[in-house]
Protein backbone atom coordinates (compact mmCIF):
# COMPACT_ATOMS: atom_id res chain seq x y z
CA UNK A 1 0.00 0.00 0.00
CA UNK A 2 1.50 3.33 -1.08
CA UNK A 3 0.18 6.12 1.17
CA UNK A 4 0.87 9.85 1.14
CA UNK A 5 0.52 10.52 4.89
CA UNK A 6 3.04 7.90 6.01
CA UNK A 7 5.87 5.86 4.54
CA UNK A 8 5.65 3.32 7.39
CA UNK A 9 3.84 0.04 7.04
CA UNK A 10 0.55 0.24 8.95
CA UNK A 11 -0.51 -2.60 11.24
CA UNK A 12 -3.49 -4.69 10.09
CA UNK A 13 -5.58 -3.33 12.97
CA UNK A 14 -5.33 0.19 11.48
CA UNK A 15 -6.45 -1.02 8.04
CA UNK A 16 -9.41 -2.88 9.55
CA UNK A 17 -10.35 0.24 11.58
CA UNK A 18 -10.62 2.23 8.36
CA UNK A 19 -12.76 -0.45 6.75
CA UNK A 20 -15.02 -0.39 9.84
CA UNK A 21 -15.83 3.24 8.99
CA UNK A 22 -17.83 1.86 6.04
CA UNK A 23 -20.21 0.12 8.49
CA UNK A 24 -21.32 3.50 9.83
CA UNK A 25 -24.23 5.41 8.36
CA UNK A 26 -23.44 8.68 6.57
CA UNK A 27 -24.93 10.61 9.51
CA UNK A 28 -22.76 8.73 12.05
CA UNK A 29 -19.64 9.24 9.94
CA UNK A 30 -20.34 12.97 9.50
CA UNK A 31 -20.83 13.41 13.28
CA UNK A 32 -17.64 11.47 14.03
CA UNK A 33 -15.72 13.57 11.51
CA UNK A 34 -17.11 16.72 13.15
CA UNK A 35 -15.93 15.52 16.60
CA UNK A 36 -12.50 14.68 15.17
CA UNK A 37 -11.95 18.07 13.51
CA UNK A 38 -13.22 19.89 16.60
CA UNK A 39 -10.51 18.05 18.56
CA UNK A 40 -7.85 18.85 15.94
CA UNK A 41 -8.76 22.54 16.15
CA UNK A 42 -8.63 22.47 19.99
CA UNK A 43 -6.03 19.78 20.81
CA UNK A 44 -5.89 20.69 24.51
CA UNK A 45 -9.50 19.57 24.92
CA UNK A 46 -8.65 15.86 25.21
CA UNK A 47 -11.12 15.30 28.04
CA UNK A 48 -13.99 16.80 26.04
CA UNK A 49 -12.95 14.71 23.00
CA UNK A 50 -13.06 11.49 25.05
CA UNK A 51 -16.41 12.52 26.56
CA UNK A 52 -17.88 13.18 23.10
CA UNK A 53 -16.66 9.79 21.88
CA UNK A 54 -18.25 8.06 24.89
CA UNK A 55 -21.54 9.89 24.28
CA UNK A 56 -21.41 9.02 20.58
CA UNK A 57 -20.79 5.35 21.42
CA UNK A 58 -23.72 5.36 23.89
CA UNK A 59 -26.12 7.02 21.40
CA UNK A 60 -25.29 4.52 18.65
CA UNK A 61 -25.02 1.33 20.72
CA UNK A 62 -21.27 0.95 20.31
CA UNK A 63 -18.55 0.10 22.83
CA UNK A 64 -16.48 3.15 23.81
CA UNK A 65 -13.12 1.26 23.87
CA UNK A 66 -13.17 0.03 20.25
CA UNK A 67 -14.45 3.46 19.11
CA UNK A 68 -11.48 5.17 20.81
CA UNK A 69 -9.09 2.73 19.10
CA UNK A 70 -10.79 3.43 15.79
CA UNK A 71 -10.34 7.19 16.32
CA UNK A 72 -6.65 6.71 17.19
CA UNK A 73 -6.23 5.06 13.80
CA UNK A 74 -8.21 7.80 12.01
CA UNK A 75 -6.14 10.50 13.76
CA UNK A 76 -3.00 9.11 12.08
CA UNK A 77 -4.22 10.53 8.75
CA UNK A 78 -4.58 14.24 9.67
CA UNK A 79 -1.48 14.13 11.88
CA UNK A 80 0.64 12.66 9.08
CA UNK A 81 -1.03 14.93 6.51
CA UNK A 82 -0.12 18.05 8.51
CA UNK A 83 3.53 17.01 8.69
CA UNK A 84 3.62 16.39 4.94
CA UNK A 85 1.37 19.32 3.83
CA UNK A 86 -1.05 17.05 1.98
CA UNK A 87 -3.88 18.32 -0.19
CA UNK A 88 -7.51 17.25 0.20
CA UNK A 89 -7.13 15.14 -2.96
CA UNK A 90 -4.13 13.26 -1.49
CA UNK A 91 -6.11 12.60 1.71
CA UNK A 92 -8.98 11.24 -0.34
CA UNK A 93 -6.60 8.93 -2.26
CA UNK A 94 -5.15 7.64 1.02
CA UNK A 95 -8.59 6.94 2.48
CA UNK A 96 -9.67 5.11 -0.68
CA UNK A 97 -6.44 3.08 -0.56
CA UNK A 98 -7.24 2.19 3.08
CA UNK A 99 -10.65 0.86 1.97
CA UNK A 100 -12.93 3.76 2.96
CA UNK A 101 -15.83 4.14 0.50
CA UNK A 102 -15.96 7.02 -2.01
CA UNK A 103 -18.63 9.16 -0.24
CA UNK A 104 -16.95 9.01 3.17
CA UNK A 105 -13.48 9.64 1.72
CA UNK A 106 -14.89 12.65 -0.18
CA UNK A 107 -16.57 14.04 2.95
CA UNK A 108 -13.42 13.66 5.07
CA UNK A 109 -11.21 15.26 2.42
CA UNK A 110 -13.72 18.13 2.07
CA UNK A 111 -13.50 18.75 5.81
CA UNK A 112 -9.70 18.64 5.56
CA UNK A 113 -9.76 21.21 2.76
CA UNK A 114 -12.01 23.51 4.79
CA UNK A 115 -9.91 23.35 7.96
CA UNK A 116 -6.42 22.97 6.47
CA UNK A 117 -5.28 26.60 6.78
CA UNK A 118 -6.33 26.83 10.44
CA UNK A 119 -4.78 23.46 11.29
CA UNK A 120 -1.49 24.46 9.64
CA UNK A 121 -1.38 27.74 11.55
CA UNK A 122 -2.11 25.90 14.80
CA UNK A 123 0.63 23.33 14.11
CA UNK A 124 3.21 26.03 13.39
CA UNK A 125 2.10 28.05 16.42
CA UNK A 126 2.36 25.05 18.72
CA UNK A 127 5.76 24.09 17.35
CA UNK A 128 7.07 27.60 17.90
CA UNK A 129 5.52 28.06 21.33
CA UNK A 130 6.54 24.72 22.83
CA UNK A 131 10.25 25.52 22.81
CA UNK A 132 11.27 28.92 21.52
CA UNK A 133 14.97 29.04 20.68
CA UNK A 134 16.51 32.12 22.34
CA UNK A 135 20.24 31.56 21.86
CA UNK A 136 22.67 28.96 20.56
CA UNK A 137 26.38 28.36 21.14
CA UNK A 138 28.46 25.79 19.29
CA UNK A 139 31.98 24.33 19.20
CA UNK A 140 33.62 22.00 16.71
CA UNK A 141 36.04 19.37 17.95
CA UNK A 142 38.12 16.44 16.74
CA UNK A 143 38.54 13.19 18.66
CA UNK A 144 42.28 12.73 19.26
CA UNK A 145 42.31 9.89 21.77
CA UNK A 146 39.92 7.04 22.50
CA UNK A 147 39.97 3.32 23.16
CA UNK A 148 38.26 2.76 19.78
CA UNK A 149 40.64 3.21 16.84
CA UNK A 150 37.82 3.95 14.34
CA UNK A 151 36.72 7.02 16.30
CA UNK A 152 40.13 8.80 16.26
CA UNK A 153 40.01 11.80 13.94
CA UNK A 154 36.19 12.01 13.95
CA UNK A 155 34.78 15.53 13.85
CA UNK A 156 31.98 16.39 16.27
CA UNK A 157 29.93 19.43 17.17
CA UNK A 158 28.81 20.45 20.64
CA UNK A 159 25.69 22.59 20.81
CA UNK A 160 24.23 24.55 23.68
CA UNK A 161 20.64 25.60 22.95
CA UNK A 162 18.90 28.11 25.21
CA UNK A 163 15.14 27.48 25.05
CA UNK A 164 12.37 29.63 26.48
CA UNK A 165 9.79 27.58 28.33
CA UNK A 166 7.07 29.85 29.66
CA UNK A 167 8.76 32.53 31.80
CA UNK A 168 12.05 30.67 32.28
CA UNK A 169 14.87 29.49 30.05
CA UNK A 170 16.50 26.07 29.91
CA UNK A 171 19.88 25.02 28.54
CA UNK A 172 19.91 21.93 26.33
CA UNK A 173 23.26 20.35 25.44
CA UNK A 174 23.80 18.14 22.40
CA UNK A 175 26.78 16.49 20.78
CA UNK A 176 26.46 15.62 17.10
CA UNK A 177 28.66 13.80 14.63
CA UNK A 178 29.31 15.64 11.36
CA UNK A 179 26.59 13.70 9.41
CA UNK A 180 24.11 14.33 12.25
CA UNK A 181 24.98 18.03 12.18
CA UNK A 182 24.37 18.25 8.42
CA UNK A 183 21.03 16.49 8.90
CA UNK A 184 20.15 18.92 11.72
CA UNK A 185 21.13 21.87 9.51
CA UNK A 186 18.97 20.54 6.67
CA UNK A 187 15.95 20.19 9.02
CA UNK A 188 16.47 23.76 10.33
CA UNK A 189 16.56 25.09 6.75
CA UNK A 190 13.32 23.21 5.97
CA UNK A 191 11.70 24.64 9.12
CA UNK A 192 12.81 28.16 8.16
CA UNK A 193 11.37 27.73 4.64
CA UNK A 194 8.06 26.47 6.11
CA UNK A 195 7.82 29.44 8.47
CA UNK A 196 8.52 31.87 5.64
CA UNK A 197 5.59 30.36 3.72
CA UNK A 198 3.21 31.23 6.58
CA UNK A 199 4.47 34.77 7.20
Amino acid sequence: MQLHFTKELLPDSVSSDFQNLNKMTEQQFHRLTEILFQFLLEPKETERFMQQLSEFAGEHGMSAGPLRNLMKSVLLVPQGALKKNLTAEQIKEDLLTLGVNEDKAAHFSQQWGGHYATLSRLAVGQTLMVNQLVDMEWKFGVTVGTSEVQKVGNIFLQLKLVLRKGNSTENVYMELTLPQFYNFLHEMERAKASMECFS
